[in-house]
């Protein structure tokens, strides 16, 4: 994005980026909150939103102890519009709506609160709009990954965690392909699909994609161009040091060999062991400890999702085991 925006033009223009995780634990509500203060001490106007509906903790990141206001108040009808549950936070360019008062049953929506959320999500005007997103593959937190064609998946070092971040990937794409098509038409694309091959995985963009593409090659090249607009990133969190640190690149290239699909590594967050310790006292990591290696990480994520670098360049030293579906596969940098 270019200079921060000093006045409000008529066209919104917001860089909207949901960033979630297959796995708890990765630290994306961590990430989400440090990279906001980041680039509101930049000097563009960024709003935190806190869409882990079921467990929502962004406003204790951050060092907001009781949220007066919540995303709740806007589905319940308790105010007018989704500007008015915005949170002014005490750092400059920061705003935050909170999921904190959420009832419980707000972790499950259904489609027209979703749809809500999004329609006036698009009429927020912030330079950045970051959504802390729940975890998994569920469709609260699939859908809002395909509200915008930018977003970032966290990853940690470990295979449980890489699985699942790939099961997460693959589900955000077919549910694009679905959302395209309709229900029934994407229902009949399965059908088809298994029937052409029943010992494949259905569920895999690609074999869905070049089974469509066999049906209707002109609707197929059309929603193969949808997906590729997809700007996805990869951020491997709580590396230590004995981690290898092409992994996050590795799981990118194995994506992109088993997926069809571009994810692009933006780099590792090193792991420290006072993020516990700020946690606990509700004060943001980065205004702590703003020369530790982790906040030096957070600032060269920054510089990726802004300028749209390329993946960074790291040492490369062991071959890693990575998780894809039930199989396990060994890479290292000749298979690549």
């Amino acid at each position: 994005m270019g200079e921060p925006t000093n006045q409000h033009s008529e066209v919104l223009t917001s860089h909207i980026w949901p960033i979630g995780g297959g796995k708890g634990g990765t630290g994306k509500s961590f990430l989400t909150g440090n990279i906001g203060i980041l680039l509101a001490r930049k000097g563009y106007r960024t709003l935190l939103i806190d869409a882990d509906l079921g467990a929502p903790n962004l406003h204790t990141i951050i060092g907001l102890p009781d949220p007066a206001t919540s995303l709740s108040d806007f589905l319940n009808k308790r105010v007018g519009t989704l500007q008015e549950t915005v949170i002014e936070m005490p750092v400059h360019n920061l705003f935050l709506i909170s999921g904190a008062k959420n009832k419980l049953d707000i972790a499950n929506l259904a489609h027209e609160q979703k749809m809500k959320i999004l329609r006036a999500v698009s009429r927020l005007d912030y330079d950045y709009i970051l959504f802390d997103l729940g975890t998994g593959t569920s469709f609260n937190t699939i859908d809002f990954f395909t509200l915008s064609d930018s977003g970032i998946f966290i990853c940690t070092p470990e295979p449980t965690s890489i699985e699942n971040t790939y099961r997460l990937i693959r589900s955000v794409y077919v549910r694009k392909i679905r959302q395209v098509l309709k229900s029934d038409r994407f229902r009949n694309l399965s059908h088809e699909a298994e029937t052409r091959n029943p010992e494949t995985i259905i569920h895999n963009p690609e074999y869905l994609l070049d089974t469509l593409k066999d049906i209707d090659p002109e609707e197929g090249r059309s929603i193969e161009r949808v997906l590729k607009s997809f700007q996805f990133k990869l951020v491997l969190n709580q590396v230590r040091k004995q981690d290898n640190p092409k992994i996050g690149w590795l799981i990118c290239k194995i994506i992109e060999k088993h997926l069809d699909l571009k994810i692009q590594f933006i780099g590792n967050v090193s792991f420290d062991e006072r993020v516990h310790e700020v946690v606990c006292k509700r004060e943001p990591f980065i205004e702590k400890y703003r020369y530790s290696q982790t906040t030096l990480d957070l600032e060269a994520v920054i510089k990726c999702i802004m300028n749209g670098a390329e993946e960074p360049v790291v040492a490369l030293q062991n071959p890693i085991f990575v998780q894809k579906g039930l199989h396990t596969q060994t890479l290292s940098y000749e298979e690549t």
